[in-house]
């Protein structure tokens, strides 16, 4: 099998000259929890203390929200992620965003989403959200999705840096480093394989060779 990553060890590679400019392509992976954690809290309390939006309903669209967020995971994995265009900007372009990490799969500054990608996605995701739940809707279901992000995010980081024993998420970990190191066409849902199985692109037919 073709050797398709650069190395193994945790190697940040420099991105830019610019040192402004590289500073956003690193982050630390807790740096999501710090953002995103208040927001989500904040949505949780407009929903019950402001809006008084049963509990029952409640925990059925901030389920509906997590289960959204895992769609959303793997369409943007597989079709902005892994979308390879021919001209050299393009692959430049590409390489910033996602190939890197196929490169330095163990650089664990470029593990989590940078907040100068996931800040303007999660604001037009509000957008188009609301737009279709409503002002009040919106909160236990957004609380829902984030959480569905960070879970993703943190997901992400562990399986490529924690020495996992517990089969459920070691399950997680294979699938995600097939899609690694077997085959980067397959194997798109890092936080959960759900979709992988309903689209045809697990790995259920592959055999690992040696």
């Amino acid at each position: 099998m073709a050797k398709n990553f650069v190395t193994n060890e945790d190697v940040t590679v420099r991105l830019f000259e610019n040192n402004f400019l590289e500073m956003f392509t690193r982050v630390h992976w807790s740096v999501p929890l710090w953002i995103y954690l208040p927001v989500i809290f904040y949505l949780i309390y407009n929903a019950f203390l402001v809006y008084h939006i049963s509990v029952l309903k409640f925990i059925f669209l901030f389920i509906s929200g997590i289960i959204i967020w895992t769609i959303t995971e793997y369409t943007l994995h597989r079709f902005v992620f892994h979308y390879e265009p021919k001209s050299k900007t393009g692959k430049r372009i590409h390489f910033l965003v996602h190939g890197v990490h196929h490169a330095y799969p163990k650089d664990s500054k470029r593990l989590v989403m940078p907040p100068a990608v996931s800040i303007p996605l999660a604001i037009l995701f509000f957008i188009l959200y609301k737009s279709i739940f409503g002002e009040v809707n919106i909160l236990p279901f957004y609380s829902g999705f984030l959480v569905g992000y960070l879970i993703y995010d943190m997901t992400h980081y562990a399986v490529h840096h924690f020495n996992i024993h517990n089969k459920f998420w070691l399950a997680i970990k294979k699938h995600h480093m097939k899609h690694h190191y077997q085959d980067s066409l397959k194997g798109f849902g890092v936080s959960q394989p759900l979709w992988d199985y309903v689209f045809d692109t697990d790995f259920k037919y592959e055999k690992i060779t040696k």
